[in-house]
């Protein structure tokens, strides 16, 4: 067990350095648009809307964790979970940075009046003040101080925010809702794979089909 254990580490640390690496790939991509100038012509709508698209999109990610465990007993995916939020959160605090000072230019009633005035806002911020503690309390020390259970109870709040930021996305596009209708489906598939008696089906499945009898 022991000689296992050291060979699946190497391989799984070059698995986590590169999902590192993956997750910075849209900062950089943004970071070049910036550098060369090209970022369209509302250079502060297109920083907006890409670190909101890949705050979601990491934390759907990060979600999808736990199911992949389930299906598929690849216990070691739950190391690539802390990552993946954390990196989720770096990307919603990139996008309401953005907007509260490239797009506010940080005038208070500005902020409240879009708070107040548009609903989808405020849903997103909702959202984000959702995921402060989740990152507040994500590292080791936090987890022995609140205790385990605590800990889950507190964390189970990402699935309030990940709601949210769908719904953020959602209303904010209001005509061509495809794309926020993909990112809804996918939450609920993964609030789904949660079910105790969905994830036990769904590994049984491939067994069932081959004892299936042949037709005829």
């Amino acid at each position: 067990m022991a000689r296992a254990a050291t060979v699946l580490r190497p391989g799984f640390g070059w698995l986590k350095a590169a999902v590192f690496l993956a997750a910075l790939v849209p900062f950089g991509m943004i970071a070049a648009g910036a550098w060369s100038g090209d970022l369209g012509a509302n250079p502060v709508e297109t920083l907006i809307h890409h670190f909101g698209d890949w705050a979601l999109r990491l934390l759907l990610a990060t979600l999808a964790v736990t199911p992949l465990r389930r299906l598929t007993g690849w216990n070691q995916a739950v190391r690539l979970r802390r990552m993946l939020g954390l990196f989720a959160f770096f990307y919603a605090s990139l996008h309401l940075a953005t907007y509260f000072v490239l797009d506010r230019s940080l005038l208070l009633e500005e902020i409240l009046d879009d708070l107040t005035e548009r609903p989808y806002i405020m849903v997103g911020f909702a959202a984000f003040v959702l995921l402060v503690p989740l990152a507040a309390t994500s590292t080791n020390a936090m987890i022995r101080r609140l205790g385990g259970r605590r800990w889950r109870a507190l964390h189970r709040v990402v699935y309030v925010a990940a709601a949210g930021g769908v719904i953020h996305f959602w209303w904010l596009v209001k005509a061509d809702v495809r794309e926020p209708l993909i990112y809804a489906a996918v939450l609920v598939l993964l609030l789904a794979l949660r079910l105790p008696s969905v994830v036990p089906f769904l590994r049984a499945l491939p067994g069932r089909i081959r004892r299936r009898p042949a037709p005829g």
